[in-house]
């Protein structure tokens, strides 16, 4: 049976809509980082440290939750290329 709370690929190539949570650790950043961040974890979101799908009726919604660790490594990736 499927595991609904961690990163799977099977069913991550169901999803059809995604939902992006903000751990409260994070603080204020600006919606335009929010934006960028958002992106860029649901385009890798095995590199997320916390995902989890909902049933939907024609697929799955994959729900991340971005933390301060999801957010170093995206920006050291951006940096290093």
């Amino acid at each position: 049976m499927a595991n609904y709370k961690e990163f799977d690929p099977r069913i991550d190539a169901l999803v059809v809509e995604t939902i992006t949570l903000w751990d409260p650790e994070i603080g204020d950043i600006s919606d335009e980082d929010k934006t960028w961040l958002a992106s860029a974890i649901h385009q890798n979101p095995q590199l997320a440290s916390s995902v989890r799908y909902e049933r939907a009726h024609t697929g799955f919604t994959r729900e991340v939750t971005v933390t301060v660790t999801d957010i170093e490594r995206l920006y050291q990736d951006k940096v290093t290329g």
